[in-house]
C-alpha cells in the first residue's frame, strides 16, 4: 500500500483525528438564511386566502422551499409547468397549510448544509501557510524560479489551464492544487467527505479521476473523513484495493508528502 495512504488511514483510526482535521475544515454552520420581507408579506396573505397558486409559487422564489418534495425542483426550473399542474400545486399547498406558517418561515430559513460550506476552506488553509509557504497568486509568479518551492493561489480553472498548458493535464476538470516542491510538478483535488452514499460518492470519483488522467506531473488525491474508516464500506474497499498504490492522502499529512518527494 501507499506509505502516505497507509499513513492516513492510521491517523484516521489511531489519533485525534478530526480534533485535528478541524483546523482544515473548520465547518461552522451559517446563520439563518435571509427572508424577502415582501415576498413573505405574500406568503402569509396567500395562505391565510388559502390561495393555492400564489402560495406556492411565490415560496417556489424563495432559495429553499420549506418541504422536500421530489416535483419541486421542477417547478422551480419551469415556471410554466405551475398553471399547468394544478393537482401538483394543490398537494404541495396541502402540505403547507399542515405545517402552519410559524414551520414553513422556519424551514425556508435553514442554513445552508456545512458540507455545501466546506469547499474553500482547504484553499484557506493553504493560503495561512499551512505548507509553511506564501502561495503564488499569478502563473507568473509560480513559474518564475522552478528552483524555488511553489503553491500555486489561483481558481480551480486557471489551475486546469496551467496544467493543460504546461503539464500536459488531459482533463476538462478544474484542480484544487498545483505546486511544486523539490523541482517536481504536484497537481490534486481535495475533498473532504462527510458521509457515504449519493453526492459523496461523485466526490470521491472526482478525485479518483484526477488519479487516473494523463499528465507528467504528479497526481494527488488529499482526502479525509468517512473514506478512512476500516470496514466493508465502498470507498475504504476501492481505497485499500483498487487505489492502493496511488498517491491518496490526508491534508494533514500532505506535507510530509510534499518536502519528500
Amino acid at each position: 500500500m501507499n506509505k502516505f495512504l497507509n499513513l492516513s488511514i492510521e491517523y484516521a483510526n489511531q489519533k485525534s483525528y478530526l480534533d485535528d482535521l478541524f483546523k482544515v475544515y473548520p465547518t461552522i454552520p451559517n446563520g439563518i438564511r435571509d427572508v424577502n420581507k415582501k415576498l413573505w408579506n405574500v406568503v402569509e396573505q396567500s395562505f391565510n386566502r388559502k390561495d393555492n397558486l400564489k402560495l406556492v409559487s411565490t415560496l417556489l422564489d424563495f432559495d429553499l422551499f420549506p418541504i422536500k418534495d421530489s416535483y419541486v425542483a421542477f417547478l422551480k426550473r419551469d415556471r410554466s409547468s405551475i398553471e399547468k399542474n394544478p393537482q401538483t400545486i394543490n398537494r404541495l399547498a396541502g402540505e403547507l397549510y399542515d405545517l402552519g406558517l410559524t414551520k414553513i418561515y422556519e424551514n425556508c430559513t435553514l442554513p445552508k448544509e456545512t458540507n455545501r460550506q466546506i469547499g474553500p476552506m482547504f484553499k484557506q488553509w493553504i493560503q495561512d501557510k499551512s505548507l509553511g509557504i506564501e502561495p503564488k497568486d499569478n502563473i507568473t509568479d509560480f513559474i518564475a524560479n522552478e528552483k524555488e518551492n511553489a503553491i500555486l493561489n489561483v481558481s480551480d480553472g486557471i489551475m486546469k489551464q496551467f496544467a493543460n498548458d504546461y503539464l500536459d493535464y488531459k482533463h476538462d476538470k478544474g484542480l484544487d492544487f498545483v505546486a511544486r516542491f523539490n523541482g517536481k510538478y504536484i497537481i490534486g483535488e481535495a475533498k473532504f467527505l462527510t458521509d457515504f452514499g449519493g453526492h459523496q460518492n461523485a466526490q470521491f470519483n472526482d478525485a479518483m479521476t484526477v488519479l487516473n488522467t494523463e499528465s507528467k506531473a504528479i497526481k494527488i488525491a488529499i482526502l479525509d473523513g468517512v473514506c478512512y474508516i476500516k470496514g466493508r464500506n465502498k470507498m475504504y474497499k476501492q481505497l485499500t484495493e483498487i487505489y492502493k498504490d496511488y498517491n491518496v492522502m490526508s491534508s494533514l499529512v500532505l506535507r510530509n508528502f510534499l518536502y519528500q518527494i
